[in-house]
């Protein structure tokens, strides 16, 4: 009996157990987990490759924005030197029409000029006497190139033109300028050194012996004149050196011119006279004008100064 008992025992457990109930229920719920779960991971989160497309498209939309916006700025750029260029050109080309312009006007005034010298030339019918040696100028103005000189005593041709203290005189059919006040209707009258004062006046002194020899010389050459000045408290004159003719208009212009043609032999340093000036110093300048000084007197319109050494 104990013998049959176990081999029923050894043949029971070689029996296979059968266990399809088990698996059959398991089966189920694994795939309900699994489709749980794979239905949560497409609910809550993209596929690695979706993202990567996802990131790129992004990544190009940010680079496109940034080269749209480099773009754009390049283009204000672009535009912002076109139209500064376009100034400059614009300022640059009314720069060159204006000096075109001037340059046109110059011309024409210089044209107008020459044909106004012509007709004057052309026209040029006085004729007046030099009262001493002059400088030929080629114009009035202070750029004149000087040209030679014409003789004291010439008779010249005028074409009755003044300007910048020059008259206008034709030499050899050409325009010629001289210093004015020097050109007169009467030959200069003939004047000497060696003659004596018999008008009557006198200065005061001590002067010096240049200033006696001025009075006395005038005295005789220009009777008509009887006032002079000499000594007082300033300058020149408190040193004895300097005389007052007291004398206007032409004859003032007479005096003086005689004057300066004998400088040397009367030791004279300097004459004032109409608001003008002549020097040893610069006499190949000749008459120099001067500075306004406000009065006739100080002006020298009605005396003929004389300063000697």
């Amino acid at each position: 009996m104990a013998k049959h008992r176990a081999a029923k025992h050894r043949a029971e457990k070689k029996r296979p157990v059968r266990k399809h109930g088990v698996a059959l229920v398991a089966a189920p719920v694994a795939a309900t987990i699994t489709l749980s779960t794979v239905g949560v991971g497409y609910g809550t989160a993209q596929d690695p490759v979706e993202q990567v497309v996802v990131s790129q498209s992004v990544g190009l939309e940010r680079l496109s924005e940034r080269a749209v916006g480099t773009s754009r700025s390049a283009s204000r750029a672009d535009a912002a030197a076109a139209e500064a260029r376009e100034a400059r050109e614009a300022r640059q080309a009314a720069a060159e029409q204006e000096a075109a312009e001037q340059a046109a006007a110059a011309r024409a005034a210089e044209l107008e000029d020459a044909r106004a010298t012509e007709r004057a030339v052309a026209q040029a019918d006085t004729r007046l006497w030099t009262t001493e040696e002059l400088n030929l100028w080629s114009e009035p103005g202070e750029s004149a190139a000087q040209l030679g000189t014409v003789p004291e005593e010439e008779k010249v041709l005028v074409t009755g033109r003044s300007e910048a203290g020059r008259d206008e005189i034709v030499v050899d059919g050409e325009s010629r300028w001289v210093t004015a006040g020097y050109l007169s209707e009467e030959k200069p009258a003939e004047t000497g050194l060696d003659v004596s004062c018999e008008n009557g006046s006198t200065i005061a002194t001590p002067v010096s012996p240049n200033i006696v020899k001025v009075h006395e010389v005038v005295c005789g050459n220009f009777p008509d004149i009887t006032t002079y000045g000499t000594l007082r408290s300033d300058g020149e004159h408190g040193q004895g050196l300097a005389i007052d003719i007291m004398v206007s208009g032409d004859r003032g212009y007479e005096v003086a011119d005689f004057l300066q043609a004998n400088y040397a032999e009367l030791g004279i340093n300097y004459l004032i006279y109409s608001q003008r000036i002549w020097s040893v110093d610069r006499s190949s300048e000749g008459w120099r004008a001067m500075e306004d000084r406000g009065s006739t007197t100080a002006n020298h319109y009605d005396h003929v100064h004389v300063t000697t050494y």
